[in-house]
């Protein structure tokens, strides 16, 4: 049988995803999974997008502009100007989802052997869109304990060679719930700027910010207009991941003409996914002031419930809707596979995401996992009533196993 390519052997599973078929068995065998494994909000779309979906009338759904509807550009250029981000629509990139928007800026700024520091835990899917982009990752670690803070500017010179040829972060950060101040990122940028570097901001997150700090956008960096990109996504700030909506947003023109070679490939982004979005820009400030109170109201109920489990270790992220936990057990990987296969309380398990997958690093993160807080108050009480449960018969079986094998 001919041999699949290096490459593909190389890319890794998620670590979001892979546990699915074993969820998918537990479902089968009548329990109920509570998902804090995903990041798939239950919070309603927007109304307007919902009604520009019902109300559409198109005869043909065809396809469209590569760089996608120039209506919905412009619309969206309003929308970052009204952020104080200064950018027309010839700067943006419509794309299928945000992750479509990183392959692009990757593909069309690495080649092959090029490095890009990361500081992780960093979103599992950047070590997969780097090795798709033959880059390779260089991470700078961030630690639990002082809340995943950004590393010294020390930390991000040691790891530049003349490889190194992009920084990338993610803020608000998934996996870890932090944000980065408008201080870190103006030093950020200033190692960008002498390095002679790009800089890729995953800005997925930036609606989802709580306790009264301000988010600042790498677009607002001043004399780095040829330097930074921007990657957005409509998906978790309309809570429409099924859209698969995002963008590429730069003010490099090269970058931008290049990206477009990606983006003609793939012919168009999704066309209904576009008339949706369009709609869901004008989304009144009353939604997202509802949204933003009801997460922080599940933040503080996922850490007050996590905080009377002894051995759990966890800060309270300042934003997006996602922490890393350390966990009492020996191998996270090991333990959130038993969860689904072998153990339910009064037929209910809950399923999460080992965080050795979001490290670039061997050996990290290996008692950690990524929590998402997208269930509702009561769900996500529940969910962690079990989880405290089953460390203890865990642990239990875990500790007679040895016992066993050393008889």
């Amino acid at each position: 049988m001919p041999d699949i390519s290096i490459r593909g052997r190389k890319m890794p599973q998620s670590p979001i995803r892979k546990l699915a078929p074993y969820a998918d068995i537990a479902v089968q065998k009548g329990h109920k999974v509570y998902h804090l494994n995903i990041g798939q909000p239950d919070i309603k779309s927007p109304e307007l997008a919902i009604e520009a979906l019902k109300n559409f009338n198109l005869d043909i759904i065809e396809y469209g502009p590569s760089a996608g509807f120039d209506s919905y550009r412009k619309k969206l250029a309003k929308y970052y100007n009204d952020q104080d981000i200064d950018v027309n629509f010839e700067d943006i990139m419509i794309t299928t989802g945000g992750s479509e928007a990183l392959l692009f800026a990757l593909g069309s700024i690495m080649d092959p052997g090029d490095e890009i520091i990361i500081p992780e835990p960093f979103y599992a899917n950047y070590i997969a869109f780097s090795e798709e982009s033959s880059a390779t990752v260089v991470p700078v670690n961030t630690v639990l304990e002082n809340g995943f803070a950004l590393p010294s500017m020390d930390a991000f010179e040691k790891a530049i060679t003349p490889k190194t040829k992009a920084i990338l972060i993610c803020n608000p950060s998934n996996p870890t719930g932090n944000l980065y101040s408008e201080d870190e990122i103006k030093q950020l940028g200033k190692i960008v700027k002498k390095h002679d570097l790009f800089l890729i901001a995953d800005e997925v997150y930036r609606k989802f910010i709580y306790d009264g700090d301000e988010f600042f956008s790498v677009m607002n960096l001043e004399g780095l207009e040829q330097n930074v990109i921007m990657i957005d996504s409509v998906s978790k700030r309309y809570s429409m991941c099924g859209a698969r909506i995002g963008c590429m947003v730069t003010q490099n023109k090269q970058v931008i003409a290049t990206a477009m070679k990606f983006a003609q490939a793939r012919l168009c982004p999704p066309t209904i996914g576009q008339i949706a979005c369009e709609a869901a820009i004008d989304t009144p400030q009353s939604y997202f002031d509802e949204v933003i109170a009801e997460y922080k109201e599940r933040r503080n109920t996922l850490v007050a419930e996590l905080d009377k489990i002894k051995g759990v270790v966890v800060n309270k992220p300042k934003a997006a809707f996602y922490c890393i936990v350390e966990l009492p057990v020996k191998s996270t990987e090991d333990f959130a596979q038993w969860l689904l296969e072998e153990y339910d309380l009064n037929g209910e398990t809950v399923m999460i995401s080992p965080a050795s997958g979001f490290y670039a690093t061997p050996g990290l993160g290996l008692n950690q996992v990524r929590i998402a807080y997208v269930l509702k108050k009561e769900d996500l009480i529940r969910a962690v009533h079990i989880l405290k449960e089953a460390i203890l018969v865990y642990n239990e079986q875990k500790a007679k196993n040895t016992a066993e094998a050393n008889c």
